[in-house]
């Protein structure tokens, strides 16, 4: 296979001299024409295509690997946090993990033309709802280069095309990705443009996706706090949010004391710089191994801000202020506290939670279930870590975020979220009188 080394998105200066609405508005109709191709795609040669882009990617690892130690040596010298520097760096097994993704993406069904329901009329209309692509979706994301594979794998695969802004700090590994990916898709016939990277950095070119209404289908932002509350609150295309992570875990007194100790561990400390990471620790007055637990986090070099009865639990636990209740920590720092019972756990939840992720530790299966049901984020887990959170975990391939709202999607958004339906009605020649 020829790969493609020469970064598809480099800025020319017939980009540079747009303006970022005719900028947007040519990629878009670009994307679009694209997207009408896919339509036409079969199942077999959308996974073929993505098959190809796979192999594209592995045969490009020097290429990918050398561009990706630019942004990392940049992001060191910028003073990137860990966690930060953690998400951007691609070493060879999470390039080949980036890779199987695509060929997983590749091997999951295909929504576009799944019947969701059928009817008959008493007047003899037929009825059905039925899956189909949303269009073209832009996605505008920070410093996680695996996003730009993920979200073209499953934007083509759900017939989908896509426009990625990505950020500064991944630039050269973005564009060796998308380079790659794009050259094992045009060979397998699929049109370069179904997946486009924005050429250019400027930051006037992210309002102009937002508010590219009729152009782009509905947006879908990929990062912090401040990147995610500038979206919602300026976008005129529809907009499917990922929020922060502030994931709860509840240890109940029925707990483990031996399961207790493990999860917490592993949802803290596991990967601290992904939004699935423990941020909040809640332990029953009642539970007997509180301080065993407190203690294993404290001695892996887990930096703990508590309440008056956590501190008590362990001298290393510093001082909680109001905010680290409220704080997605992404590093090896935890909010601790110390509930009286279920429902004081369920009320701390509902105060802090950014409703992602949020889990219990119970033998007692009444407990559990009351969690389970009555605990309001995307994602409620009965013993488990809560870095499970993932769509390649929950057997979706790649996925675009995990959406914490309510409307269209919520959870981990994979092939399913990227889709809408419409009605097909079959008659024979009915007349409404």
């Amino acid at each position: 296979m020829t790969v493609q080394t020469t970064p598809v998105a480099e800025a020319s200066a017939e980009t540079l001299t747009e303006t970022p609405e005719a900028l947007v508005a040519r990629l878009a109709a670009d994307g679009r024409a694209a997207q009408r191709v896919l339509a036409r795609l079969s199942d077999a040669q959308k996974a073929e295509a993505l098959r190809a882009a796979a192999a594209a990617l592995r045969v490009a690892e020097p290429v990918i690997l050398a561009a990706n130690a630019q942004d990392v040596a940049a992001g060191e010298a910028k003073g990137l946090t860990g966690a930060m520097l953690d998400r951007l760096r691609l070493d060879s097994a999470r390039l080949a993990g980036i890779a199987d993704a695509v060929e997983q993406v590749a091997a999951l069904p295909d929504p576009v033309g799944e019947v969701i329901s059928e009817s008959e009329r008493p007047n003899g209309l037929k009825l059905s709802r039925v899956r189909i692509p949303i269009g073209l979706i832009g996605i505008i994301y920070e410093s996680r280069p695996n996003v730009t594979a993920d979200a073209a794998a499953l934007c083509l695969r759900s017939g989908n095309a896509v426009l990625l802004r990505g950020g500064s700090e991944a630039l050269h590994s973005n564009r060796a990705i998308l380079s790659a990916m794009v050259s094992g898709l045009e060979q397998a016939g699929v049109p370069g443009a179904a997946v486009q990277l924005m050429p250019t950095q400027d930051r006037a070119v992210v309002g102009a996706m937002l508010t590219a209404a009729g152009l782009i289908d509905m947006i879908v932002p990929r990062g912090g706090k401040s990147l995610v509350a500038r979206v919602q609150a300026d976008a005129r295309v529809p907009v499917l949010a990922h929020l922060d992570g502030i994931c709860h875990t509840y240890v109940h007194a029925s707990a483990d004391p031996e399961m207790a100790r493990g999860i917490a561990l592993n949802a803290k400390l596991r990967r601290t710089g992904i939004c699935g990471s423990m941020e909040t620790l809640l332990l029953d007055t009642q539970f007997p191994a509180s301080a065993d637990v407190v203690k294993a986090l404290a001695d892996e070099g887990c930096e703990l801000r508590g309440d008056a009865r956590a501190r008590a639990l362990d001298p290393r636990v510093l001082p909680a202020g109001d905010e680290d209740w409220d704080t997605e920590y992404l590093d090896a720092v935890l909010s601790v506290a110390v509930v009286d019972g279920l429902d004081a756990a369920m009320d701390h939840v509902a105060a802090h939670s950014s409703h992602h992720t949020d889990a219990i530790v119970a033998a007692d299966p009444a407990a559990a279930e009351r969690f389970l049901a009555e605990v309001d984020s995307a994602i409620v887990m009965v013993n488990a870590s809560s870095q499970f959170a993932d769509g390649g975990e929950f057997g979706l391939g790649a996925e675009i975020g995990i959406a914490t709202g309510r409307l269209h999607a919520r959870g981990p958004v994979a092939l399913e979220g990227l889709t809408t339906y419409k009605w097909l009605v079959r008659g024979t020649g009915q007349e409404r009188p």
